[in-house]
């Protein structure tokens, strides 16, 4: 007879599980035939003692076929990339159609907001009448006839993990890096991916902080998504300030535009998502080397292939037929919008980029709370990056409230956010390549 106590047992004494318990746990989760005590106990057990390579690789094939796995029939590589999350991180808007304009099909399954960090949907949800939730089939004739479709996951991919997350949450169990991997993952694998490349952010505005942190999570997740028969790459990178000059939903989404419209306004932003892409076409068997496949995306960009996979994808998805040629006329505005001014002048030497995204969620373009309403139009936008100088004519950047009072409180948080001097030594943008 087969007791989940024992699993736990076995767990909590630090011996390793076989794929078959770590099988029956996983349903257990996901029929509702496990209690929430059992649930807790096992994951603050694997938090304290561990887990082995192959009881990852289990535990995450085992949520990723806890639902509806995605199957696909089509002419090119089937890819996708995920980011453990940080302040201004839009990559993913621009990346999805780029690599869409290479031959990639990207089914692009993201998430909300977190914390300081901000949320691919959210940003997308500040375009009227996008719809994140597609079912199944309209997902895949998006895919099929655009490239790629960046949506929220559906109550049918991996559902077990929903379950696991929300008690982990409440249990202090979160931090665990065994079962981020197998969160992660779970969802990613269940699009039925041939190629993923991770995007592990490190630094004060990082879910990762420490530069090991980061680095484990980044080889376990290499680790397992490979084990699972998955080809994968991961970067680790720098999030010691914000990557886009904008740092809020429609703020972001109008740089994203611009960006594949041809303007750069974060070289930062601009490298990493290159850096990414490039790693996805080599996977995929779409470019040679790195440097013909950068080659390949910027002609994708020059060209504006990426922009009008882009603007279909939008189309596709229920918004408007013409919002990458006007985004202003559709994306939300907040009522107060003005200067944040440095309270002397002098080069920006480092940002509390954690901070930065906390008065995001204190204008109310996050969350406290999962329920939480979102006001997609605040936030900031033109940030001063570090190596800049501020001053009375270049402002720390501009803030955009829904009142006079929170802007003028959102103002003293970013002034308290930026740390000015007199010199500036450039940090490493891109920390490692797994």
């Amino acid at each position: 007879m087969w007791l989940a106590q024992e699993v736990i047992r076995r767990k909590r004494d630090g011996l390793a599980l076989n794929a078959d318990d770590i099988r029956r746990f996983v349903r257990g989760i996901t029929d509702a035939s496990l209690s929430e005590g059992q649930i807790a106990a096992f994951a603050m057990a694997v938090l304290l003692k561990g887990m082995t390579l192959e009881e990852r690789i289990a535990l995450t094939t085992a949520m990723r076929d806890s639902g509806q796995v995605l199957q696909w029939n089509l002419p090119g590589p089937v890819v996708d990339k995920h980011s453990t999350g940080g302040v201004g991180d839009l990559v993913s808007l621009a990346l999805a159609p780029l690599l869409a304009a290479c031959g990639c099909f990207v089914p692009m399954i993201s998430g909300r907001g977190l914390g300081h960090t901000g949320g691919t949907l959210d940003k997308l949800d500040s375009i009227p009448g996008y719809n994140c939730q597609p079912t199944p089939e309209q997902l895949r004739q998006v895919v099929k006839e655009v490239g790629c479709a960046i949506v929220g996951q559906t109550t049918n991919l991996a559902p077990a993990d929903k379950r696991l997350y929300a008690i982990r949450d409440v249990t202090g169990t979160v931090e665990s890096i065994d079962l981020i991997t197998a969160s992660i993952l779970a969802k990613k694998l269940a699009a039925g991916l041939d190629v993923l490349v991770m995007d592990v952010k490190t630094g004060n505005g990082a879910f990762m902080a420490e530069a090991q942190q980061a680095h484990d999570l980044a080889e376990s997740i290499v680790a397992v998504a490979r084990g699972a028969g998955v080809k994968t790459r991961t970067l680790i990178t720098d999030m010691n300030q914000p990557l886009a000059r904008s740092a809020g939903n429609a703020l972001e989404v109008a740089e994203a535009i611009a960006l594949l419209k041809g303007e750069v306004r974060s070289a930062r932003l601009w490298e990493v998502t290159l850096a990414l892409a490039e790693e996805v076409l080599v996977m995929a068997g779409q470019a040679d080397t790195l440097v013909a496949a950068r080659e390949r995306l910027l002609n994708a960009w020059k060209s504006g292939s990426a922009k009008e996979r882009f603007a279909h994808m939008v189309r596709a998805l229920g918004g408007p037929l013409d919002l990458t040629e006007a985004p202003e006329r559709y994306l939300p505005i907040a009522p107060v919008c003005q200067p944040v001014w440095p309270a002397e002048q002098g080069l920006v030497i480092s940002v509390d980029t954690r901070a930065v995204g906390l008065a995001v969620v204190s204008l109310g373009g996050g969350r406290h709370h999962p329920e939480d309403h979102v006001n997609l139009a605040v936030g900031f936008s033109d940030l001063a990056f570090p190596g800049e100088r501020v001053d009375e004519t270049r402002p720390l950047g501009w803030v955009h409230a829904q009142n006079q009072t929170q802007a003028n409180e959102a103002a003293l948080a970013l002034r308290a956010a930026y740390h000015l001097g007199n010199s500036y030594t450039d940090k490493r943008l891109i920390h490692k390549r797994l």
